[in-house]
C-alpha cells in the first residue's frame, strides 16, 4: 500500500473534532461486544460499505459521473480517505499503515464517526447500566461529554455529507467533497430526513429504543422522534 499524502493528516484534523486527554478510536469491533443489535444493523448500512467505494472497479458509473477514474485505487487518497474510515490520522484510528486484517474494524464509516472515539466513556456506559439495574439511579449525561462522547450528531455528519463549496456549512474546507447536488440532486443532504431513515441501504442504523440510563442534556433535538418508532432491542 503507498503511503498517504501528508495533507491527508491535515485533511483529518479538520474532519474529525478534538479528542480529550487519553481518547482514542477503538472501532466497530469494541461497540459490538454491547451494541449487537446496533452493530448488526448498521453493518447493512452505505456507511459500514463506504471504504469498499473507493476500491478499483467498485461503483464505476457513478465515479466516471463524477470525473474520477474507475479503475484507480483511492484507498490511499487523502482527498477520500478522511471520510471513508473511522478516526483517520487520530490515535487509535484508521492509518496508511492500518492491517488488512483490521479493515473491518476501522476502514468504514463506524460507530465512532458520529458518537466519538471510544476509549474514555465506553467504560462508564457499563458502569452507568450497572448502577441503574441495582437501584442506584440514572447517570448525568453530561459525564459522557466530559469523557468526549459526541451528541451533536448533526455536526458530525456535516463535516463530510457537507464539505463542499456552498453547502452553508461554515466547517467547510479543501479539498472539497466531488459528489455534489450540482453533479446530482440527489446528493443533496437533508440531516433530519436522513437520520430518521434507518436501516439497510441507508446511512445508519436501526433505531433501538433507549433505557434512560442516562438523564438530561445534551439530548439531540431529533431525539423524540427517533424514539417514536424505535424498535426494542433484543
Amino acid at each position: 500500500m503507498k503511503s498517504i499524502l501528508p495533507i491527508g493528516v491535515a485533511l483529518a484534523i479538520l474532519l474529525v473534532p478534538g479528542l480529550a486527554p487519553g481518547q482514542e478510536f477503538e472501532g466497530v469491533s469494541v461497540c459490538r461486544k454491547c451494541h449487537i443489535d446496533q452493530a448488526e444493523s448498521w453493518a447493512q448500512t452505505s456507511h459500514a460499505k463506504a471504504f469498499e467505494s473507493l476500491k478499483p472497479k467498485v461503483k464505476a458509473a457513478v465515479k466516471q459521473k463524477g470525473k474520477l477514474d474507475p479503475d484507480k485505487d483511492y484507498t490511499t487518497d487523502a482527498a477520500c480517505v478522511g471520510c471513508h474510515t473511522t478516526g483517520f490520522g487520530k490515535p487509535g484510528g484508521f492509518a496508511a499503515t492500518t492491517p488488512v486484517s483490521e479493515h473491518k474494524n476501522l476502514a468504514v464509516v463506524g460507530c465512532e464517526s458520529c458518537h466519538g472515539a471510544g476509549s474514555t466513556f465506553r467504560v462508564e456506559h457499563g458502569n452507568a447500566e450497572e448502577r441503574w439495574k441495582t437501584g442506584k439511579g440514572e447517570t448525568a449525561r453530561d459525564v459522557l461529554v466530559k469523557l468526549g462522547q459526541n451528541f451533536d450528531y448533526k455536526a458530525a455528519c456535516a463535516t463530510c455529507h457537507l464539505n463542499y463549496e456552498g453547502s452553508g456549512f461554515a466547517g467547510a474546507h479543501p479539498p472539497f467533497k466531488v459528489f455534489t447536488p450540482a453533479l446530482d440532486p440527489k446528493y443533496a443532504f437533508d440531516y433530519d430526513k436522513e437520520v430518521l431513515r434507518s436501516g439497510a441501504g441507508t446511512g445508519v442504523h436501526e433505531h433501538f429504543k433507549l433505557k434512560n440510563v442516562f438523564m438530561g442534556e445534551p439530548v439531540p433535538a431529533i431525539r423524540s422522534q427517533l424514539q417514536a418508532d424505535a424498535k426494542d432491542p433484543d
